[in-house]
């Protein structure tokens, strides 16, 4: 009796046919195990839980013409969709860099592509900011291709424990990096209503700034406990109470898409950090060098434009995309998260200033 084998614990049951929970979603949640639930959540166009689905790929791979034996980095590692195919096309000859802030997907990255062979002889990855471009290329030397997807992962949105999205419970974090900087509940903790309502605004175009702002700052001044995406959700929903009832769901939830962008953007410097990479960018290409970048929003689509089209102007750039590329009308069809992506492009002059 001593011997038996102890007995094996079944897994908890979740509610209902299917499983809505993230961590209930153990098929997507092990795609090496389950390639078959997972290719049935594709076709439906929907991101399995904890994976991400890149954007634009083939669009991205016809501009930067990799050729086997140049040197390249993706700046913004995420769960490696785009790195693997910078990879294949240098075809085991030459080098990849790669970087990311994000300290619990950055392992799990790294082993998901050693794991398909890709290892330190072709490929490099740090932790680190992409605004630090310059301490990769103060290693590497310059590159003559460059990619930064500035969106924010799936995998990262779709844990609630990241605190991204207000459709699940979670703590209000949405730090890219948790490890760094201070949470969204403690940065709201201390905001003036004229602050929230410029971030709003300034972020994400929000129409009804004022009135959330006012209703956010309100309830923290008379003693609120605002630490949860739910608690936040549920304010928003709040302060939109006076709109028509047949329009008010749809606009609780753009607001509140559009808040936790805002606050997102605010709590981890986007703005600022993308400044800092668009500066140091021509320095970190070699002459000829071609850098690919795809934004989420228009601020950002914004400040990539306008820095590349000024760049262009003063010779440093030898030739920039004269509009935004889309994905297509199937990408978009297939995978709703490609919608708002824009793709904009920039050459390196063959001769450096």
């Amino acid at each position: 009796m001593d011997n038996q084998e102890p007995k094996r614990q079944r897994r908890v049951r979740y509610n209902g046919t299917h499983p809505k929970a993230f961590h209930e979603k153990y098929k997507e949640l092990q795609p090496e195990k389950y390639a078959e639930a997972i290719e049935n959540v594709i076709q439906k166009g929907n991101t399995p839980a904890g994976m991400h689905r890149s954007i634009c790929v083939n669009e991205i791979l016809e501009f930067l013409q990799i050729t086997p034996g140049q040197k390249g980095l993706d700046a913004t590692l995420g769960y490696g969709g785009h790195t693997l195919e910078l990879l294949k096309c240098l075809n085991s000859s030459g080098h990849l860099y790669a970087t990311d802030v994000d300290p619990i997907e950055l392992p799990r990255t790294r082993e998901r592509l050693a794991a398909l062979g890709y290892g330190p002889d072709i490929l490099t990855i740090r932790q680190l900011n992409f605004s630090n471009i310059d301490q990769i290329v103060a290693e590497s030397g310059p590159f003559d291709f460059v990619l930064a997807d500035l969106g924010v992962s799936s995998m990262q949105i779709d844990n609630p424990e990241r605190g991204f999205s207000f459709k699940a419970d979670g703590p209000l974090d949405l730090r890219l990096n948790p490890e760094k900087g201070i949470s969204a509940a403690d940065r709201l903790k201390k905001i003036s209503q004229i602050e929230l309502q410029g971030m709003l605004l300034e972020n994400a175009d929000e129409p009804y700034a004022a009135e959330i702002s006012r209703a956010i700052v309100s309830s923290i001044k008379k003693g609120a406990v605002l630490s949860t995406t739910t608690q936040l959700r549920e304010l928003i929903a709040s302060a939109l109470e006076f709109i028509p009832e047949k329009e008010r769901k749809e606009a609780i939830k753009k607001s509140c898409q559009r808040s936790f962008q805002a606050i997102r953007i605010d709590v981890n410097n986007e703005y600022e950090v993308l400044y800092d990479f668009l500066e140091k960018l021509p320095s970190a290409l070699a002459p000829g060098g071609r850098v690919a970048i795809l934004t989420f929003h228009s601020g950002e689509d914004r400040l990539v434009k306008k820095s590349f089209k000024r760049l262009c102007r003063e010779g440093i750039y030898s030739e920039v995309s004269p509009d935004a590329i889309r994905p297509s009308f199937e990408e978009c069809n297939a995978n709703s998260r490609a919608r708002s992506a824009k793709l904009r492009w920039a050459i390196r002059s063959s001769f450096l200033q």
